[in-house]
């Protein structure tokens, strides 16, 4: 599993970045000017993402258009952040809700693939908002970073 103590190594260190910041959509504009697309950081966790896709080390579980998995328990060496990941075709997802926010990497396979209305970046939920993820013009892999790993369904 070299591949999940790679994605794990850095996403450490988004999560220790994130540590003690208020989540909400104001939010994205520091992310994407730290961890934009066209980083490095960006790029390797794409590569990674890929890359467990394709061998099926993550997204183990399946439902339609949907294939997904909790790579990541929330612990203090994730700062209290889990991380789970989905790989969406053309879908909308199951409604739920964030207790203590949402902050959501999209990584688009597709061109014109977007995530909640998000091409490759970053969406941002603030805590109690909610919502049904929707994936449209595509294929794109989205990682959901919850802090205590907290996610109610509808």
């Amino acid at each position: 599993m070299a591949t999940l103590d790679q994605l794990q190594e850095y996403t450490q260190t988004l999560t220790h970045w994130l540590r003690g910041r208020t989540l909400g959509p104001e939010l994205e504009t520091e992310l994407t000017a730290e961890f934009g697309p066209d980083s490095s950081w960006f790029q390797t966790v794409k590569a990674l993402s890929l890359q467990g896709m394709d061998s099926g080390e993550f997204g183990s579980r399946t439902a339609g258009n949907i294939r997904y998995g909790r790579l990541i328990k929330a612990t203090d060496t994730t700062d209290g952040f889990s991380l789970d990941m989905v790989l969406m075709d053309t879908v909308a997802g199951p409604h739920h809700r964030h207790p203590n926010g949402e902050v959501d990497m999209v990584i688009p396979l597709d061109p014109d693939a977007r995530f909640d209305g998000t091409p490759a970046g970053w969406k941002v939920y603030a805590p109690h908002s909610a919502h049904s993820p929707t994936v449209t013009g595509g294929k794109a892999i989205v990682l959901y970073f919850l802090p205590d790993g907290a996610i109610e369904f509808s």
